[in-house]
């Protein structure tokens, strides 16, 4: 479901999702903005521009086998992005760690993803 996003953003938002889910690291830092903040999972920390994502995902894709699939894209009412997403994350020999429902949140400026944060699974 999507009501009264702006043009492009739904677009922008299932390409890095398609990008990530293949692996495709080169092609998700061209639509993240030179301050992009987003969330580091695996250190509880934030990864400030572009290389510091790059690398964050590399280390992660070194070690697990997450996918996600967006289920909904909503506008939220302070402007941010949420995308619904099916999360599975599994060990690199294929054992399930997680399967849950979470909620990204993107700020979105120019085109380009500011800002993410997840917000906490879903029952």
């Amino acid at each position: 479901m999507t009501t009264d996003l702006e043009p492009g953003v739904t677009e922008l938002l299932r390409r890095l999702y398609a990008s990530f889910n293949a692996r495709d690291i080169d092609d998700i830092v061209t639509v993240l903005s030179p301050e992009v903040d987003w969330p580091n999972m695996i250190d509880g920390v934030r990864a400030t521009g572009p290389a510091a994502v790059r690398e964050y995902w590399r280390r992660q894709f070194d070690s697990i086998d997450p996918r996600v699939e967006p289920r909904a894209i909503t506008p939220e009412p302070d402007g941010r992005i949420c995308v619904e997403v099916h999360q599975v994350v599994r060990t690199l020999d294929g054992e399930v760690l997680a399967d849950q429902v979470v909620h990204h949140l993107y700020t979105i400026r120019g085109g380009l993803v500011e800002r993410m944060d997840v917000r906490e699974p879903v029952s």
